[in-house]
């Protein structure tokens, strides 16, 4: 006695290894859980940048008001506990931004930073010249030549003192003053950058 075999219809949803082929391409598409990692080490890591920024400067960065507070909120928090779940929680605050809002806060930090390299490059050729002064009699006069109404006198009486507390190993106090001069005359004839304006601004000794 023959058998009818059940007619078995293709299913046109799927492909011939039995997937939907919307399926197969949801699943190809989806970022891979270490790239997932990666952005979202890449998100806290911006958020702690933001949050090591001065409270004036935060203020001015493009972003939801939600996440400036949290950023700012961090800022306050000395707890060591207290500052690590308020760290997690700007990670989490981060992770809601669209690529636009990244990409604005991104740009922002990055201007920042090139500032910064400018100011430190400005810092460092003042105290190469500050070295020269010490070291080479004609550079005095190429420094008054540059700029006649520097008071020499109180300058050469700086130049000496300054080598005196180089051989004696001395505090740097006239070493220090000379560069001071030098900052000024320059702030004279360049406009400041920020930062420039900073008294206590750091200078390598």
């Amino acid at each position: 006695m023959a058998y009818a075999l059940p007619i078995i219809m293709p299913n046109p949803n799927r492909g011939a290894c039995g997937f939907q082929s919307s399926e197969f391409e949801q699943e190809y598409d989806r970022p891979s859980k270490s790239q997932l990692k990666r952005e979202m080490t890449a998100l806290q890591k911006l958020g702690e940048e933001l949050i090591a920024e001065p409270k004036e400067r935060v203020k001015r960065v493009p972003m939801p008001e939600d996440v400036r507070d949290a950023i700012l909120e961090c800022q306050t928090i000395k707890d060591h506990e207290g500052r690590r779940r308020q760290l997690q929680y700007v990670g989490k605050k981060m992770r809601t931004l669209d690529e636009d809002e990244i990409a604005a806060i991104q740009k922002t930090l990055d201007s920042w930073k090139g500032l910064s390299k400018a100011d430190t490059a400005a810092m460092h050729a003042l105290e190469r010249r500050r070295d020269k002064l010490l070291s080479d009699d004609g550079a005095l006069t190429e420094l008054l030549a540059q700029y006649p109404e520097v008071d020499v006198q109180q300058l050469r009486t700086l130049i000496r003192n300054a080598r005196k507390e180089q051989a004696e190993n001395r505090p740097p106090k006239a070493y220090r003053e000379i560069f001071q001069i030098l900052k000024q005359l320059q702030s004279k004839t360049s406009s400041p950058t920020p930062g420039q304006h900073d008294d206590d601004q750091t200078e390598e000794e």
